[in-house]
């Protein structure tokens, strides 16, 4: 028996290997070559593998452990935060895909509703295991349409229990309603009281076993946690990947979700392969040639259908056109669980074994089909949402003001996510016109209650960047998790106004050089700018001078961040610095309003005395005065930058403090000070 498994394990990853390689030259995912290695491996291919069933174990704990890595990155507040997705987009989702299936079936089935509404289950789920690995490879997993499809899985994931009773139902010959409830309400309660009590005791034995400081007792207690979990959702009639899930969204919540995902990412990826390997190893490859025209065109009415409701949930949502026909080519493809759903009606009747081949023949090459539909979706969506029809729609749906586009010099943010949110509380601060965009019609509606001036729309539309003002507006700054729509709004932009600056905030370094070639002035990475802080802070611990720290951030930033790689800092000057440094600091004070200091002079004020520092320098308004004279008067707002050891900035921080109490007590107002 185990020498029959690793067999099978030897024969399985060879394959994979082989086949992913060679499409790897042809730029075709990984995903397909697992597909095709199971389709040639199997019992319909060159037969080399004929025990699939330990191969299928195997199988379902890759998607388990997906799934449990998929909650450890959410955690329960951020699947609070996609509520909106989850309920409103995944409920339409499934409805509409049931109802339009079961309706076109009908006459393919003889008009018996029970097996048109059969099918409507079946292909109403889509592949969390795919849709999953597709995004976090595109690394769009927050972006809108990544972030809708998710709550639209999570929300099916849930969907997987009550579809399998009403399966078995059909196939008993009818319904027990009051059955199924009860079963139901079995099961959540079941699930509640766990989560309840798990949430309490997770933390406190997750402390003793790091406390032991044995990695292998953390490694057996996470998979402990996971399998168990996933193995009571299942005993209550919940599917396994759903407890895997929950289990992951537990464990988020602890400090030690990063170790535990970084951990079972090597064991993950290697049962997932297992899991597209053995779909493909499902297929009947003699059914699939007898009937490839009925599997290529119900392949293709899936794709069809699926990509209509997936598209239509979304803008219920109030989502863009061009987010919701994304989600909805991501969610095209046939889902593992239809496999279970599928066997269970086999067994019971309601489908023949023919049935059964040509709905699985359709689902893998709906599969097989995923990874080019995520790669042509931008491509899909522009060509779509050109068309003079689609324009009229969106402009109806617009609610940006016609006189908006004549406004000048003002500022443009797509995206208001917390860097456009903050930097619109900048410019509101400044006193600077702006104005911004955003595909999240719920964040439009209250933000605008706030007195925003946002709007509702698609940057990547020109004649809505053109209702905004682009040709007259003096700043660009693009602010969302799209690298497609990024680009093409770069694009755009440039064009409609080639004096405009445009800042771009992206999230990978590799992403630089594309942009800056389109059209942006500046574009500002996260990874490298992370990095970029670490390092100034770690200099300006070392007393490294702020004006040295400065030059090697901005000559990083002018040479496209290429410089990081090979910025050198001898470690003698750094050494040495810090030995002349490390007695002496630096600091600056504001004078506030009705300060102690208002109106004394620098003598008067006998700071070095009193204080222990000594004034460099003020600055008031744009002047700089360097080595201010004695009887220099100070005035509210005026800076002063003073230097000394630091016991005595400690003292210079109290004397000011103790100056401001003193004025606040003799004339019963409060005050405050602030430092630069």
């Amino acid at each position: 028996m185990v020498e029959n498994l690793l067999k099978s394990l030897v024969i399985v990853f060879g394959a994979s290997a082989l086949v992913v390689l060679a499409l790897n030259k042809l730029r075709i995912p990984s995903l397909v070559g697992f597909l095709l290695a199971g389709i040639l491996i199997g019992p319909s291919g060159f037969h080399l593998v004929t025990d699939t069933n330990a191969i299928e174990v195997l199988a379902e704990i890759g998607v388990v452990l997906l799934l449990f890595t998929v909650g450890l990155e959410f955690s329960t507040a951020s699947l609070i935060s996609i509520k909106r997705s989850v309920l409103l987009g995944g409920g339409a989702q499934m409805v509409l895909t049931i109802l339009l299936v079961s309706f076109l079936a009908l006459p393919f089935l003889n008009h018996q509703p029970t097996p048109s509404i059969l099918f409507g289950f079946l292909i109403a789920l889509s592949s969390t295991a795919i849709v999953f690995k597709l995004l976090s490879m595109k690394g769009e997993l927050d972006a809108p349409s990544g972030r809708l499809m998710v709550g639209i899985l999570i929300f099916q994931d849930f969907c997987v229990v009550p579809l399998m009773l009403v399966t078995q139902a059909l196939g008993s010959g009818g319904m027990d309603f009051l059955g199924t409830i009860l079963k139901l309400g079995k099961g959540a309660l079941i699930l509640g009281l766990y989560l309840l009590v798990a949430r309490w005791v997770l933390p406190v034995l997750l402390h003793q076993v790091i406390h032991t400081k044995s990695r292998e007792l953390f490694m057996i207690t996470i998979f402990f946690l996971c399998l168990g979990t996933a193995l009571l959702t299942s005993e209550i009639g919940l599917s396994l990947a759903l407890g895997a899930f929950l289990a992951g969204l537990l464990l988020a919540e602890s400090e030690y979700s990063h170790q535990i995902a970084s951990d079972l990412l090597p064991l993950k990826d290697a049962f997932m392969s297992l899991f597209f390997i053995s779909v493909g190893m499902l297929l009947d490859l003699s059914i699939t040639a007898r009937y490839a025209g009925s599997v290529a065109i119900i392949s293709l009415a899936i794709i069809l259908v699926k990509t209509l409701t997936g598209s239509l949930s979304a803008l219920i949502t109030g989502s863009t056109l061009r987010t919701s026909i994304q989600v909805g080519l991501g969610l095209s493809q046939v889902g593992e669980f239809s496999f279970v759903l599928a066997s269970a009606a086999r067994a019971s009747g309601l489908l023949s074994p023919e049935m059964y081949q040509l709905f699985l023949s359709a689902s893998i090459v709906t599969m097989l089909l995923s990874p080019f539909l995520f790669q042509a979706a931008p491509l899909i969506t522009t060509w779509v949402v050109r068309k003079k029809i689609i324009q009229r729609f969106l402009r109806m749906r617009s609610d940006i003001p016609p006189d908006l586009g004549k406004r000048q010099g003002h500022v443009l943010i797509i995206g208001f996510g917390l860097n456009g949110n903050n930097l619109a509380r900048v410019l509101k601060e400044a006193n600077l016109s702006y104005a911004v965009l955003d595909g999240n019609s719920e964040i439009v509606r209250k933000m605008r209650k706030k007195g925003e001036p946002i709007y509702f729309g698609d940057g990547n539309s020109p004649d809505q960047l053109k209702r905004l003002g682009i040709g007259r507006a003096r700043l660009l700054v693009i602010a969302i998790s799209d690298p497609a729509s990024t680009r093409r709004i770069v694009s755009i932009a440039r064009s409609a106004n080639p004096d405009l600056h445009i800042i771009v905030r992206t999230r990978y370094l590799a992403e630089v050089a594309d942009l800056k070639s389109l059209g942006a002035n500046e574009v500002i990475p996260e990874e490298f700018e992370t990095s970029i802080e670490i390092f100034s802070r770690v200099l300006n611990h070392y007393r490294y001078p702020e004006n040295a720290i400065l030059e090697m951030v901005e000559k990083i930033r002018m040479d496209n961040y290429q410089a990081l790689r090979f910025v050198e800092v001898g470690q003698c000057r750094i050494f040495n610095a810090s030995e002349c440094l490390q007695k002496i600091d630096m600091d600056a004070y504001r004078i506030p309003p009705g300060s102690f200091a208002d109106g004394k002079s620098l003598l008067e004020l006998d700071i070095r005395k009193k204080a222990g520092v000594t004034v460099l320098a003020v600055r008031r308004g744009s002047d700089l005065i360097q080595n201010p004279s004695p009887d220099f008067q100070l005035q509210e707002g005026d800076v002063l930058f003073y230097t000394g050891d630091p016991e005595s900035m400690e003292g210079a921080w109290s004397y000011f403090k103790e100056g401001e109490s003193l004025l606040t007590a003799s004339s019963g107002k409060t005050s405050s000070f602030e430092t630069l």
